[in-house]
């Protein structure tokens, strides 16, 4: 019973999937990992074979200082190698392929619009089409593509929610896309996964994944939230601050994610951070 509740407690992350993203990224790890141990594990075992045979009391080795070369032996020393990179590298160009992070999702449902920003120290998720936001709470349908577009608000960062799959940078003036789902209901942990200055180690968010009917109350009831992401709500959300409760924006002004991508949104009423601080005309 303790070994059990022991290995409950555990997060696998990667190797515990929630959606085809992530399951596709586990099978090619447990593809590529099965094909190198395919070369390792004979390599070990010939090597401790050879010690031993040819050892100093085994009377059968036969010692032959005259012997330089063998075809047979320099096939088999080539063949194997160029196999494996050429296994290696099928699986990577067809996952890379059929996983491009910016591809939608084969589904007959709709896919999820979902606008990311990262900020000092935090996630904003911007839901266009429904009119709200949320900071550091990511809540979507069970069996829902997500169709994400992401940017950052200040430095370079990462989005990675390990179990879903596809970990993709944010940056500043750019804009990235993601593709991802989730067919399990439950909450899972997200990330930052690019170090991003002093509070990035509170730069984390949760994913609940709900029932469609579920997620439909919690759209309505997200609408009743006071709070509105206008100008002056994302100024003072901009501030630098670390370990952030979840907290639902109830209304967004429209068009911030294209006007945060523009640098069009009212400046930053504090210092920057020494991390963000140009010196001599360029970013730290």
């Amino acid at each position: 019973m303790v070994p059990v509740l022991l290995t409950s407690a555990c997060n696998r992350g990667i190797l515990d999937p929630v959606g085809p993203v992530a399951g596709a990224e586990k099978q090619i790890l447990i593809n590529s990992t099965a094909i190198m141990l395919a070369i390792i594990i004979p390599t070990m075992i010939a090597t401790v074979g050879v010690a031993w045979w040819f050892r100093r009391g085994n009377t059968k080795a036969e010692y032959r200082p005259d012997w330089e070369y063998s075809g047979a032996i320099e096939m088999v020393v080539w063949a194997i190698p160029a196999l494996t990179i050429m296994l290696l590298g099928g699986i990577a160009w067809i996952g890379s392929h059929d996983l491009e992070p910016s591809k939608p999702l084969a589904s007959k449902t709709p896919a999820l619009k979902v606008e990311v920003v990262s900020l000092d120290w935090k996630w904003l998720f911007i839901y266009p089409d429904q009119g709200f936001a949320t900071v550091n709470q990511l809540v979507v349908p069970a069996g829902t593509p997500v169709s994400f577009r992401l940017t950052s608000a200040t430095v370079w960062n990462s989005f990675f929610v390990p179990q879903m799959g596809t970990m993709i940078y944010t940056m500043p003036r750019m804009a990235t896309r993601l593709n991802l789902q989730a067919d399990r209901v439950g909450v899972f942990n997200g990330l930052s996964s690019h170090f991003s200055g002093d509070g990035f180690s509170g730069m984390q968010f949760k994913v609940q994944v709900l029932p469609p009917d579920q997620f439909a109350m919690w759209e309505q009831g997200a609408h009743g939230s006071g709070l509105k992401l206008d100008s002056a709500g994302y100024a003072a959300l901009s501030k630098p601050s670390s370990y952030v409760k979840p907290m639902t924006y109830g209304a967004v002004a429209p068009g911030l994610f294209d006007a945060i991508l523009a640098n069009r949104v009212p400046s930053n009423p504090v210092p920057l951070p020494d991390h963000n601080r140009p010196v001599n005309g360029t970013k730290a």
